[in-house]
C-alpha cells in the first residue's frame, strides 16, 4: 500500500532545526512509499483511512521543533498521521491514537488504574515500541491507506456528521482534555493565544460546555477571525497588547527589553506554542491566574518572572484519557462548525504541496485523503 514514511536521522535533524522553515520542503525526511501491511497485534481490527490530519505535531517533528529529550517515546521510521477518520466494514470510525498499557500487552500502571491513560508510564515498554499510531514503528499511521487499531480505540462516528467534522476528534479530545485545567465559575475572562485548529476548537468546547466566561481571542489572519466570531469568541484582537489593556491591565516600562504587566486575564490558553505566545501569555495573565500550553512547546528559552514575581500557574496538556475521547466522539453532533476549520484536502502524492500550504499559513486544518 502506499504510505508517506518519516525517517529521522541526527544530521537532518540538526540541519533542518538551523534552517527552519527555509529548509526545502522536498528535503523533508518524508517519502510517499510502497509498503506491505505490518503484522497485526492479536485481535486488532484493520481500518481503511477516509481522512487524516497534518498535526502542528507532525510539523514540528518535519522541522525539528520537538525537544531531543521526547526521542525515546517516538520510534522511527513510522508512517506519520494520528487525527484518523476511517471504515470498518463500510462504516465509518474514529481512532484513539493513544497507546497504553492495555495496547502493549501489560499490567495497568497507576496512572491508567485511574483512567488517566494520557499519562501512562509505559509508552516505551511493552509488545509494542515506543510512540502512539502516526509516530510508532510497529504501527502504520494515517497518513496510509490503511491501519490497524487496537478494538477499543475504535469509535463509530455518529450518523449526520460529515467526514470534516469527524476527522477533527482527535484535536477535539485535546481540547476537552486541556480545558479541564480551567475553571468556568472562576475563570470568567479567558484568552486564546493561536487561532489555529486547537485554538479555535476550544473557543467552541467553552461554548459548548456552557461556559460564561469573556472569549478573548488573538488571531493573525482574516480567515480566523471570521471564524473564531462564528465559533462563539467575545473579541478577536491582532494584537495580545491590546487585549490585555482592554481588560483593565496596565503595563510598566522596563529598565531595558519589553514593559512588565499588572492584571490580565484570569486564564490564557496559549495554542500557539511559539517563543513569543509563551511570552506573551506569561504577562497577559492575571496575578494568580491559570496558563495552560495547549500548542506543544519544544525547547525554547523563557523568561519565569510572571510565574513567581506573579504566582501565574502554568500548566501543561498533550494528548487526552480514553474518557476524553469517548466524550469527543459524544458531542460530534453538537459541534457544528468546526468542519469548517479543514480548508484543504491533498493526495498523498501531493504531499509536497500540503506541508507547503500548512507552513506557509494557507489554510487552517489540511487533511490529507489517500
Amino acid at each position: 500500500m502506499k504510505a508517506l514514511r518519516c525517517r529521522v536521522s541526527i544530521p537532518r535533524y540538526l540541519l533542518v532545526k538551523v534552517l527552519g522553515k527555509r529548509y526545502p520542503v522536498s528535503f523533508l525526511p518524508l517519502r510517499l512509499v510502497d509498503i506491505s501491511e505490518p503484522s497485526p497485534p492479536p485481535g486488532w481490527r484493520r481500518v481503511k483511512v477516509r481522512l487524516c490530519g497534518i498535526c502542528g505535531s507532525d510539523i514540528a517533528l518535519l522541522y525539528g521543533k520537538n525537544s531531543p529529550r521526547l526521542s525515546p517515546f517516538f520510534s522511527f521510521p513510522a508512517v506519520l498521521g494520528h487525527e484518523i477518520l476511517g471504515e470498518v466494514d463500510g462504516k465509518r470510525v474514529v481512532v484513539n491514537p493513544n497507546l497504553a498499557c492495555r495496547e502493549r500487552g501489560l499490567e495497568p500502571c497507576d496512572a491508567c488504574k485511574r483512567g488517566e491513560e494520557h499519562l501512562c508510564r509505559n509508552v516505551a515498554e511493552g509488545a509494542i515500541v515506543p510512540g502512539m499510531l502516526g509516530f510508532c514503528r510497529d504501527l502504520v499511521g494515517g497518513w496510509g491507506e490503511w491501519i490497524w487499531a487496537h478494538p477499543d480505540k475504535v469509535h463509530p462516528v455518529p450518523e449526520r456528521v460529515p467526514d470534516e467534522r469527524a476527522v477533527l476528534t482527535e484535536p477535539l479530545a485535546v481540547a476537552l482534555r486541556g480545558l479541564r485545567h480551567l475553571d468556568p465559575a472562576t475563570d470568567l475572562k479567558v484568552l486564546v493565544i493561536g487561532a489555529g485548529t486547537i485554538g479555535l476548537i476550544a473557543v467552541k468546547v467553552m461554548r459548548i460546555l456552557g461556559y460564561k466566561a469573556e472569549i478573548h481571542v488573538a488571531a493573525r489572519y482574516p480567515m480566523q477571525t471570521e471564524l473564531a466570531i462564528e465559533l462563539g469568541a467575545d473579541r478577536v484582537y491582532s494584537d495580545v497588547w491590546d487585549a490585555t489593556r482592554l481588560v483593565g491591565a496596565k503595563s510598566y516600562r522596563a529598565i531595558i527589553g519589553p514593559p512588565a504587566w499588572r492584571g490580565g486575564f484570569d486564564a490564557v490558553i496559549d495554542a500557539a506554542g511559539s517563543k513569543t505566545s509563551l511570552e506573551q501569555a506569561s504577562w497577559a495573565t492575571r496575578e494568580g491566574g491559570k496558563l495552560l500550553l495547549l500548542g506543544s512547546p519544544g525547547e525554547m528559552k523563557h523568561d519565569f518572572s510572571p510565574h513567581w514575581f506573579r504566582e501565574v500557574k502554568l500548566l501543561g496538556s498533550y494528548i487526552y484519557s480514553n474518557a476524553d475521547f469517548r466524550r469527543a466522539v459524544e458531542l460530534l453532533p453538537k459541534i457544528e462548525g468546526i468542519e469548517k476549520l479543514v480548508t484543504h484536502k491533498f493526495l498523498l502524492s501531493d504531499w509536497r504541496k500540503a506541508i507547503r500550504t500548512v507552513i506557509h499559513r494557507r489554510g487552517i486544518k489540511v487533511v490529507f485523503k489517500p
